[in-house]
């Protein structure tokens, strides 16, 4: 595999950056640098797994689950606005909130100690509805005792309620279906306890509220909590505080004019990545090589239909090469790999060769690798690798390269 990588021309890994800047691995002196913007703070998870906060234009290296990736994410707003001062928001019943009891997900001691004593004591901060999937997520800390907690949205007009129960043990989250039910529901763990629960469920238009019940059985119960949010999402994006009465929006990432003319071989050559989606949720995404149009490209597409791949080859305008390959879980890392050359493509994904043209027309003028196409359909989503080889590699050497 060393000497594979040695005659790759573009290596990206999550390695190094700068301030507006997405560093290669290769070529060493810059000119495969990618520009990178985010006009906001946004919060990652560090080598350490603590969330921290990354400044402006500053780009994440991203360590959730314990192996770094680069995190590029759409724009989101936190509706909540008290993320972690959750009694400062509308609340119902007995419920209260002793600040800063125990040391929260972001290694400070941060978190509050949730108390109920009823399975009508809840948090319900009202947001500004909209007919759609949002996406509810807390932090909750298995403190010795298993606990069952309920997440929903509430429209006060229609009655409508939908949402999940989780049962939290100390290895695990279980959901189950309340009312109206819920589109997913996951969880993250962070470790020492606590679990990032994530409840992805309808809201839909009027007064609504977002209800969290830290016990759906009765009983006195307490436990450590933190970082309340809710955007509108089909996702749970990274952790967006608010603790000033006022929603926050964390900008985009924008990654984009990687490589250069004398990096990329127009005639022939293999795109390489190692990615992961946010969601699959059928938005298409982009990453690959381009002139700076949809003329002539070499593209790997999160496709508009679930759980699928897409690759595109275009020259001179014409589309020569478009398929697509179901994968079993998009949200997992896959490694993918288009071989290109006249009357010789082939994709490539986890070992397997999965799709070959014959009749394909090489790309004209590539001068750029981006991570989205004409200025639209931004790629979000992790990235372990991302490279470029000016050759046309072997099948032998495809097969090692995409092999997981």
């Amino acid at each position: 595999m060393s000497n594979l990588l040695d005659k790759a021309s573009i290596i990206l890994t999550p390695t190094a950056s700068n301030t507006s800047e997405v560093l290669c691995v290769k070529p060493s002196d810059g000119t495969g640098d990618f520009d990178f913007s985010r006009a906001t703070e946004a919060t990652r998870v560090n080598s350490l797994g603590l969330i921290e906060t990354n400044a402006n234009n500053l780009p994440r290296i991203n360590y959730e689950g314990g192996c770094g990736s680069w995190l590029f994410e759409p724009q989101s707003t936190n509706l909540i606005t008290y993320s972690e001062t959750l009694g400062n928001n509308t609340t119902s019943g007995g419920i209260s909130f002793t600040y800063n009891n125990s040391i929260s997900p972001d290694g400070t001691q941060n978190a509050a100690l949730v108390s109920v004593t009823s399975a009508n004591d809840r948090l319900q901060p009202s947001f500004a509805a909209v007919n759609s999937l949002v996406a509810i997520s807390i932090f909750l800390k298995h403190n010795g005792t298993d606990f069952s907690t309920q997440i929903n949205t509430f429209n006060t007009g229609t009655g409508t309620l939908f949402g999940a129960r989780a049962h939290v043990t100390a290895t695990d989250v279980t959901f189950t279906s309340y009312s109206g039910g819920f589109d997913s529901a996951s969880f993250v763990d962070y470790g020492n306890g606590w679990f990032r629960v994530i409840v992805v469920c309808q809201s839909t238009t009027g007064t609504t509220f977002a209800q969290w019940r830290p016990t759906t059985v009765g009983g006195a119960l307490s436990y450590p909590c933190f970082g309340f949010q809710v955007e509108v999402q089909d996702f749970a994006t990274s952790y967006i505080k608010t603790d000033s009465g006022s929603t926050v929006t964390r900008n985009q990432d924008l990654c984009t004019n990687g490589g250069s003319l004398s990096s990329i071989n127009s005639t022939e050559g293999v795109l390489y990545a190692e990615i992961a989606a946010l969601a699959n949720d059928g938005t298409t995404r982009f990453v690959g090589l381009n002139d700076g149009s949809n003329s002539n490209r070499v593209v790997i597409v999160y496709y508009s239909v679930s759980n699928r791949i897409r690759a595109i080859v275009s020259s001179g305008g014409t589309k020569y090469v478009d398929v697509n390959y179901q994968l079993t879980n998009i949200l997992d890392f896959h490694k993918v790999a288009i071989k290109y050359k006249l009357n010789d493509f082939a994709l490539w994904i986890d070992g397997v060769k999965v799709a070959t043209d014959t009749t394909l027309n090489a790309p004209i003028g590539l001068d750029r690798l981006d991570f989205l196409l004409s200025g639209a359909n931004n790629f979000f989503g992790k990235t372990k690798a991302l490279a470029v080889w000016k050759e046309a590699l072997t099948d032998a050497e495809l097969t090692a390269l995409t092999t997981i």
